[in-house]
C-alpha cells in the first residue's frame, strides 16, 4: 500500500469569513493561520498548499489585552541608511488597520515561498462589506 499525496487537482479550496470585532488580535491571527494553511483538513501536507482562502471584516475594530496599544512596536525599512521607521499599535490602527491583521497572520505562517502563496489567500477590510459575496455563497 503507498502514502496517499494530494495532487493540485483534487484541492478543494473554501472560502471564510471572520467578523474581527471585538476579538482579540493574536486568537484571531492563529485561526485564520490554521485556515490558509489548510491544517483543518484531513488532506493538510506540509509541502502543498492546500489551505482555504480567508476574509476578514471589521479590521479596525480587532482588539488586544493589556498595554500592547501604546507598547506593541511595528517597524519597516526603507533600505536607505538610517531608514529604520517605527509605530505603535495605537497609530497603525489609525493609519492602516488592516496590515496589523495582515502582519500577525504572516508571522504565523512559513517564512518561505509556501507561505507567500498562503498569504495571498488572506483578504482583509476595513468595514462590515467585502467584494467578495459571490465566492462565499457559492
Amino acid at each position: 500500500m503507498k502514502t496517499y499525496s494530494i495532487k493540485k487537482a483534487d484541492i478543494k479550496r473554501a472560502w471564510h469569513v471572520f467578523d474581527a470585532e471585538g476579538k482579540t488580535l493574536g486568537r484571531l491571527a492563529t485561526e485564520v493561520a490554521v485556515l490558509l494553511k489548510g491544517k483543518h483538513k484531513p488532506t493538510y501536507s506540509t509541502h502543498i498548499d492546500v489551505g482555504d482562502y480567508v476574509i476578514v471584516v471589521n479590521a479596525e475594530k480587532v482588539v488586544v489585552t493589556g498595554n500592547k496599544e501604546d507598547q506593541k512596536m511595528y517597524y519597516h525599512h526603507s533600505n536607505y541608511p538610517g531608514g529604520l521607521k517605527s509605530a505603535n499599535y495605537a497609530r497603525m490602527m489609525e493609519k492602516h488597520p488592516t496590515r496589523i491583521i495582515e502582519h500577525a497572520v504572516k508571522g504565523m505562517l512559513p517564512h518561505n515561498r509556501l507561505g507567500a502563496a498562503m498569504i495571498k489567500k488572506l483578504k482583509v477590510y476595513t468595514g462590515p462589506t467585502h467584494p467578495h459575496e459571490a465566492q462565499v455563497k457559492g
